[in-house]
Formats: C-alpha cells, structure tokens, sequence
C-alpha cells in the first residue's frame, strides 16, 4: 500500500494529556460537591470525547440534573488549563519531523473539543501539520469516519492513500470505518493486550516505528 498521508489520534497517541483532563474533569466534579476520581479511572473514562468522559465521571451520567453544568464548568477550565501538564510523548517531534521532511501530509483528529485541539495544535504541532480536527456540531465525534474524512479533504489528500495511528479502540474502529488501516500506538491509555482483543493489527512500540511502517507500506 502506498501512503501518502497519515492521520493521527492526539491524546495518548501524540500527547500525554491525561494529567490535564483528570484535573479539569475533578475541578468540575469539586465545584458541585461529587466524588473526585484517581488517575487510573479517568484513564479509563477517555476515549470517546469529553461529553462522554463527564458522563462517566458524574453520578447517574447524563441524568444527573447537574451534567451540564458540571460539563460547562469542566469545558470552560480545561481550554484554559489544557497545556498545564500535557505535552509530547518522547520521540513524538522527531517522528514528525521526520514524516514531514519525506513529504508525507499529516493531520491530527480528535474527540476533544475544538478550541483545545486548535490550542495544542497551535502551540506543539503547528511546524508539521496544518489541519486539526476537533469536536464540531456539523461533524460527528469518532469512531464515526467524519473526522478523518474532514481532515483528508483539508489536506487535498486521497484516503487511498491514508493510514490513521491512534492508541485506542475508537481508532480501531476509526480507521474501520474509514476503510484504512490503523496503527496503534503501546506507549498510550490502552495496553496491547486490549488492543489486540479490539482486532489491532499493526503495533508501534516507539515513534519511530511509524515511520518505519509507512516507508515500507502496510499490507
């Protein structure tokens, strides 16, 4: 398969953000008087954008009266606080480096809100990829295709051509959707244990290892 253009997942892919979201998701829950939670379940929360993170992390959900006041509170401190403690896994600049200074189209997607994808991309990726898609009421959240499609037609890309790296089993089913194929990433928020039961078939244990693949191409 030829690549020409690769799409990435952004948080536990690109970016550790966890650190960032578990304390905006615990201000919030703080600020109505609910339970807080620990590192490892807001891990566990993550995955299918932050409307569903809150909804697993308030009491009884979305049915709480107070959902969406809680949301409103975790929205407004995490575009303020969204690069606090995030930043770049190791060796993330130098893959990207690397893909860009061979030619490859690159993009990033990602169920988190539009204003803080726009913010981390700005700020940390705005040397290698120009298009960043974020949650958008015109555009479905993943593992819906939308996502990916918007961002290939940004790009002037051919999803023929596409590959899309993620660390989760919303990026499987992603690039499902999508018709393309998934790397995922062992360094993010799900083990390769899990991966594998989600039906992954291509692992990066290292940065590095993408560049690999899509130099060789993927069968």
């Amino acid at each position: 398969m030829k690549i020409s253009t690769i799409v990435f997942d952004l948080d536990g892919t690109l970016m550790d953000t966890l650190q960032d979201l578990a304390e905006s998701t615990n201000y919030a829950l703080r600020a109505y008087g609910f339970p807080q939670h620990g590192i490892e379940a807001i891990r566990s929360f993550v995955g299918n954008g932050v409307r569903k993170l809150i909804e697993r992390a308030v009491p009884q959900g979305t049915e709480n009266p107070l959902f969406e006041e809680v949301f409103r509170t975790f929205k407004e401190h995490y575009v303020a606080h969204c690069r606090d403690h995030s930043g770049l896994y190791a060796g993330i600049s130098e893959m990207l480096q690397a893909l860009a200074d061979s030619g490859y189209r690159l993009a990033v997607v990602s169920n988190k809100l539009q204003a803080g994808v726009t913010e981390l991309q700005q700020y940390y990726f705005s040397s290698w990829i120009q298009v960043a898609v974020g949650e958008r009421p015109e555009v479905r959240r993943k593992p819906a295709p939308d996502m990916v499609l918007q961002a290939v037609n940004e790009l002037g890309a051919d999803l023929r051509e596409t590959v899309y790296v993620g660390d989760s089993d919303v990026d499987i089913e992603t690039a499902r959707q999508c018709g393309i194929p998934c790397i995922s990433v062992l360094w993010g928020f799900r083990d390769r244990d899990f991966l594998e039961s989600c039906g992954a078939t291509h692992f990066a244990a290292t940065p590095q290892d993408i560049v690999t693949f899509v130099q060789k191409g993927l069968e």
